[in-house]
């Protein structure tokens, strides 16, 4: 098994991407704390998880965007498990509008759940990290990270800053053992992006079929949504390779709706 006994922290894991990450390390052997805003989600998760793998998993209520509470949570974890082993900072919202009428508050609102929510758990667990001179970080990027699209300049200036966030705690790490990539996937269908057809559709005037077949799948090789499966693989690899060879860097996972 790939994670045997490692601890993990993935954030916002009660339900989509970040339900099948952990998924996916409980089957590998790993010890998964569910973080998400409501604890009784969070509990219901890890135990729905806990049965079905040799890993095991608990629930942790955290608001990603509330510094004592991600400390709270984390010295939770590190108390009970012993230590901190990987952290997928994976919670994160979408707000669409054109930048004219994007509202301020909309736009703080997100880049603080991605770009607070990555720098505090990660600032929060890298003392655990070094102390055992070893250490995973995987924050959760797009195609977004790379490329832009209408309507999405905070989600598009979050994805983007979280590739520099990663590359300077890959440098700042590095000696500790602590790595930090990114995930990049193409269009996943979760919640998150369901919601978004009916809105762009509605911003773009036209259908949700075309915003699904031209939007959303238009660039890709197959016409194809990319799975959870498919970004629980990558973020298994992250997790589990074993030196600084594999640091710094960002896997797009799209059906290659972009190409590098």
């Amino acid at each position: 098994m790939k994670l045997k006994n490692k601890v993990c922290i993935v954030t916002g894991a009660a339900r989509g991407i970040g339900e099948g990450i952990a998924k996916r390390y409980v089957e590998e052997g790993a010890r998964v704390v569910i973080a998400d805003l409501k604890l009784e989600v969070a509990q219901e998760t890890a135990e729905k998880l806990s049965v079905m793998g040799p890993g095991t998993a608990m629930g942790v209520a955290m608001d990603v965007t509330n510094e004592q509470a991600v400390n709270d949570g984390v010295a939770r974890v590190a108390k009970e498990w012993g230590g901190i082993d990987v952290l997928v900072s994976n919670a994160g919202i979408q707000i669409v509008h054109k930048i004219e009428d994007f509202p301020f508050a909309d736009w703080k609102k997100l880049l603080s759940i991605h770009l607070d929510g990555a720098f505090l758990t990660s600032k929060a667990c890298i003392p655990h990290m070094y102390e055992r001179k070893a250490g995973s970080i995987i924050f959760m990027g797009s195609v977004h990270s790379k490329e832009a699209s209408p309507l999405k300049s905070a989600y598009v200036t979050a994805k983007h800053g979280l590739l520099g966030l990663a590359r300077v705690i890959s440098k700042e790490g590095a000696e500790h053992g602590v790595r930090a990539n990114v995930i990049c996937p193409g269009f996943v269908k979760t919640p998150l992006v369901e919601k978004q057809i009916p809105e762009q559709a509605k911003e773009l005037g036209i259908s949700e079929k075309e915003v699904v077949n031209k939007i959303m799948l238009g660039e890709t090789v197959d016409k194809e949504f990319t799975t959870i499966e498919d970004v629980a693989e990558v973020a298994l690899l992250f997790a589990s390779f074993p030196t600084n060879a594999l640091t710094g860097q960002s896997l797009v996972v799209s059906h290659g709706w972009f190409m590098e």
